[in-house]
């Protein structure tokens, strides 16, 4: 899709406006979770091949694959997400939290592991590609904060989303005939799985501050 978006870019302002368009834009990659909460852990697909530490270098390898193919087709100034706490969001905590619904601690202790191997190799990246602004963002730590000081944030309800009973449904299961809270800015989490725009407001605003000059 990309390839195709510079192909039509080339066809409206030419090559060399394109290559200064691409040169100077942001990009967003944000990649892992559902590799670690839903294709490792839930599904088991690459459990019976993969221990957590060859499984996050798989990962790893992906993403800097990624970020080589982007960077030569003209990408500099690139954003990678980091994985947030997956083991947090409600769905985990109903699927491996316990009785209690607690964080499931094997999910963060992995996005950890992936987290820090991102960004060692972004630091390697920058090195060897010219000109390249490839900054790692930390998301595990700013959500973290969202749960675990919600009152801070003007949060009250951390456990469960606003979608439903907010305990399992995610995606389509949260439709218009799904039951909703009375105030979703009071929760951290929409559904069981993604945060309310509410989240996402505090989170983007927090991280602009801490990031947007390492682009400039």
């Amino acid at each position: 899709m990309f390839k195709e978006f510079i192909g039509k870019l080339n066809g409206i302002v030419g090559m060399e406006r394109t290559k200064f368009i691409l040169a100077n834009s942001i990009y967003l990659v944000v990649a892992g979770s559902d590799d670690i909460a839903n294709t490792y852990f839930v599904a088991h697909a690459r459990e019976l091949q993969y221990d957590i530490p060859s499984y996050t270098n798989l990962m790893v390898n992906s993403a800097s694959e990624f970020l080589n193919q982007i960077y030569a087709l003209g990408a500099r100034r690139i954003a990678v997400f980091s994985t947030p706490p997956i083991g947090c969001v409600p769905s985990q905590r109903t699927l491996a939290g316990g009785l209690q619904r607690g964080c499931a601690d094997k999910y963060n202790e992995a996005a950890k592991m992936f987290n820090s191997k991102l960004n060692a190799n972004i630091d390697s990246l920058n090195r060897k590609l010219p000109k390249s602004r490839i900054v790692y963002i930390d998301v595990y730590n700013a959500l973290l904060d969202l749960i675990e000081n919600p009152e801070n944030h003007g949060f009250h309800v951390v456990e469960k989303g606003c979608c439903g009973t907010g305990v399992i449904e995610v995606a389509i299961l949260c439709n218009p005939a799904s039951p909703i809270c009375e105030n979703a800015s009071d929760h951290v989490f929409w559904d069981s799985y993604h945060p309310t725009e509410a989240a996402y407001i505090a989170l983007i605003s927090s991280l602009l501050q801490r990031y947007l000059s390492s682009f400039f």
